[in-house]
């Protein structure tokens, strides 16, 4: 990965707003649907451009394929099956959680709205009558899936008639994967939780392999914490429960050169109180742990902004770099370039400016209107000018 050398660089964590004509694309190529090649490429072509247009430096494809759903799923995995869900059972992890002990009519009536980020046009989701399962083994199904998504992200940048200075793909991590799948056929959690790895390692391989950035996505790490009842201890959670999962990743990682890797972590984008979130000091260390250059983390999301004082104390490794977020996916206003480059110093002046690069706290496609999306990262780009005239003056 390219560091801060000579100015703030820029990129952002994933999720971008989906292109017009390109609504639904996993669940349509799942049924078989047949989408014009040259509506894809317009749509992605989109993407690209509008985060040139900005000035982000190492650029995405926006998460333009994936869903957390067996439409998507099953195009990349075997052994993936949904059966409907048994009375009192819940369909994800996503909506077993203590804070909806506690927020209980507020959950109730986000859940009546069917929407979990109050953006203006969001569609309600239906309500979820089954749960994916692990029927058998657990494996890539195939290269065709992700060869059809880094090709046309990389046809995308050769049509883009400009530099492009560097690009990253995301792929999830084997510890987060278990929110949607649950395990109905390994032994114990370990067995299956590396089985995941496995299979997402021929992934990791093939996005190095197409010259991207590998970004591991993980919220799993922070937020299993609130997913598990009777809660654990703090230190059961992170020396067990937690650095399985962190084992389970760096074996799947093994062999790919670091400066490769960026490991994306955050709380959930959903819009709620996060009042349950685990606090960044109980896993920054275990973070530091997974085989990556770079470290992407929530530092713009009021819950979690004071955080950046753990830089005073935490050492960053040599060689590492990271990459706090300093624009919110979670708030509909749009962050001054001011307020963002004085995040940014914060950091630069913790670990070195040429340590720091600029990005956002999660993905912002779907968790805030598109228009405000695109404000968000063209503010992203004014705030880290402003920190880089100060840090290079």
């Amino acid at each position: 990965m390219k560091r801060s050398s000579d100015r703030i660089r820029t990129t952002h964590a994933g999720r971008l707003p989906t292109p017009p004509g390109c609504e639904g694309l996993p669940v349509r190529l799942f049924r078989g649907e047949r989408v014009e090649p040259a509506v894809i490429d317009a749509g992605i072509d989109q993407v690209v451009r509008q985060q040139l247009d900005r000035g982000i430096d190492c650029i995405g494809d926006g998460e333009f394929w994936k869903a957390r759903n067996l439409a998507y799923l099953s195009r990349h995995f075997t052994g993936i099956a949904t059966r409907p869900l048994k009375p009192g059972e819940p369909p994800s992890t996503r909506v077993f959680t203590r804070e909806r002990d506690e927020f209980v009519q507020f959950y109730k009536d986000l859940d009546a709205t069917g929407t979990i980020f109050h953006v203006p046009g969001e569609k309600p989701m239906p309500p979820e009558r089954e749960r994916a399962i692990v029927t058998g083994p657990i494996r890539m199904k195939s290269s065709e899936a992700l060869a059809q998504e880094l090709d046309t992200f990389k046809a995308a940048i050769a049509r883009a008639g400009r530099p492009v200075d560097e690009s990253f793909f995301c792929v999830i991590a084997p510890g987060w994967l278990d929110h949607f799948i649950f395990n109905e056929h390994y032994k114990n959690d370990e067995e299956y939780v590396f089985a995941l790895a496995e299979a997402l390692r021929e992934e990791y391989l093939a996005v190095v392999k197409a010259g991207f950035v590998l970004q591991i996505d993980d919220p799993g790490l922070p937020d299993w914490w609130d997913m598990i009842k009777p809660a654990m201890s703090v230190e059961d959670y992170i020396g067990k429960f937690a650095k399985l999962r962190i084992d389970a990743l760096n074996h799947a990682l093994r062999g790919i050169p670091e400066d490769r890797v960026r490991y994306h972590l955050c709380w959930g984008s959903w819009h709620g109180p996060h009042t349950h979130d685990l606090a960044f000091e109980h896993i920054i260390k275990l973070m530091l742990e997974v085989k990556a250059q770079c470290y992407s983390f929530e530092a713009a999301n009021v819950r979690h902004e004071h955080e950046w004082r753990l830089w005073e104390t935490t050492k960053l490794p040599d060689g590492k770099m990271i990459l706090p977020g300093v624009v919110s996916h979670s708030t509909n206003l749009i962050e001054h370039p001011d307020l963002i480059a004085d995040r940014i110093m914060r950091f630069a002046k913790l670990v070195g400016r040429e340590n720091v690069i600029a990005g956002t706290d999660c993905g912002l496609g779907g968790r805030v209107h598109a228009e405000i999306a695109w404000a968000k990262l063209g503010a992203l780009a004014e705030g880290a000018k402003l920190a880089s005239k100060r840090l290079w003056s």
